[in-house]
């Protein structure tokens, strides 16, 4: 059987009805480094959760026990775990720290053709036989978001950061904010199905956990393991796209070429780089790419690729843990930027720039980074999104603070849906 848009909505609806589901989704873009179109994987039986403390031990213990599927999501609070740092800003979500299943159902789409992975082969026909809705079908016209600081709040914390830099505290940090709306009510699938038409990204996802829900539209890789390699994609320097063909190749190359941009970039390649040599065999760390631009419906982006031989004797997730939380959304140097954006931030992170992902019985791994995302607790009613920059000692605060709301405007017609 093909994959076609249909069966992708019919399977969503199906996989959302288990009390456990994820979905990963490459929405057709070629990859050098990815491997399937589709995941879907349904159904829990078995499940690891953890807190801050011994998190990704357990993940290991279990992955080593089973040698299974596992899918799942790394808060960024697991932080506190590797380096001594603590996380006390406030949490309406209560997302769990980490989270991985290994599913009762797999079905995975590769090459276009799908398959049963685990479960009953007659998955795929009991699907195609269901009812697809239409994505767009509801509308929440009602909810109101509210910022989690104001903007004299934010460009006062900016100019502070600034301070830091100009200090040589750090180089650079990653700064967020909180937009949430309290005791509202969504269709997680169909919001989630309504951001993936309008923002179809290379790693897209739907991720169910009970009455959690993350729903993503993420275009950037953290960390691929695949075979003996490690990859990592991190993102600096983002551009909006233009309706004219001519102005957006302007702008495109532009960026390409722009100094902040790549200042910004090379600082975060060389933190990756000196993440991966804690996993990789001496002298294998290589940049195989710098300062690559690439287009997305809503922006172009600057994205570099590192790469680096696996030591053998490193375990898979020890290479995940020595890596994590990713440079592109902390900054540089990496302690003491997490430091800072713990002291400045209003609102605990929790899974927003974590990591979601999977994890193969062969011992291979993709995980992207928790961006451009919404995360809904259907328990306490709480719908939230972050969206950041990356803060320099070029930075204008004025500017930032413009390219947050653009970031959030999107988001929230997203949230509300059609008028």
């Amino acid at each position: 059987m093909r994959l076609t848009e249909d069966f992708r909505n019919k399977a969503l609806q199906w996989a959302n009805t288990f009390p456990y589901c994820c979905v990963l989704d490459s929405n057709g873009y070629a990859d050098l480094y990815g491997k399937y179109d589709l995941l879907i994987a349904a159904g829990a039986s078995v499940l690891v959760e953890a807190g801050t403390g011994n998190a990704f031990d357990q993940l290991k213990a279990c992955y080593a026990d089973r040698s299974d599927w596992f899918f799942g999501i790394l808060g960024y609070d697991l932080k506190n775990e590797l380096e001594s740092l603590e996380s006390t800003n406030p949490d309406g979500l209560n997302f769990p720290e980490l989270s991985f299943f290994s599913p009762e159902y797999l079905i995975i789409a590769e090459g276009g053709n799908l398959r049963v992975a685990i479960g009953n082969p007659e998955t795929l026909n009991t699907i195609n036989e269901l009812v697809s809705t239409e994505p767009t079908a509801t509308n929440n016209r009602n909810i109101e978001v509210q910022s989690g600081m104001t903007k004299s709040q934010y460009l006062e914390k900016i100019q502070k950061l600034q301070a830091h830099i100009a200090r040589g505290d750090v180089y650079e940090v990653t700064f967020c904010q909180e937009f949430y709306a309290e005791k509202t009510s969504i269709d997680p699938l169909a919001t989630y199905q309504r951001l993936n038409k309008t923002s179809p990204t290379p790693f897209s996802g739907y991720l169910k956990l009970q009455d959690k829900y993350l729903l993503c539209a993420s275009p950037e890789r953290f960390l691929r393991k695949q075979g003996t390699n490690l990859i990592s994609q991190p993102i600096k320097g983002t551009a909006k796209r233009n309706h004219d063909p001519h102005e957006d190749e302007r702008i495109k190359a532009q960026l390409g070429e722009d100094l902040k941009e790549q200042t910004e970039n090379v600082m975060i390649v060389d933190l990756v780089r000196n993440d991966l040599t804690k996993s990789a065999k001496p002298a294998s760390v290589q940049v195989k790419e710098q300062f690559g631009v690439y287009s997305f419906p809503q922006v172009h982006q600057m994205i570099s690729t590192i790469t680096c031989e696996i030591d053998p004797e490193i375990h898979v997730i020890d290479a995940i843990r020595n890596t994590f939380p990713m440079g592109s959304m902390t900054g540089a140097p990496k302690v003491r930027a997490m430091q800072l954006i713990e002291g400045y931030e209003e609102s605990k992170r929790g899974a927003y720039s974590g990591a979601m992902g999977y994890l193969s019985p062969d011992g291979d791994f993709d995980f992207n980074v928790v961006i451009r995302s919404m995360l809904y607790a259907k328990d306490n009613q709480y719908l939230s999104f972050q969206v950041g920059s990356a803060i320099t000692a070029a930075s204008s605060p004025e500017k930032e603070y413009e390219e947050c709301m653009l970031k959030a405007s999107a988001i929230i017609e997203t949230i509300k849906g059609p008028q």
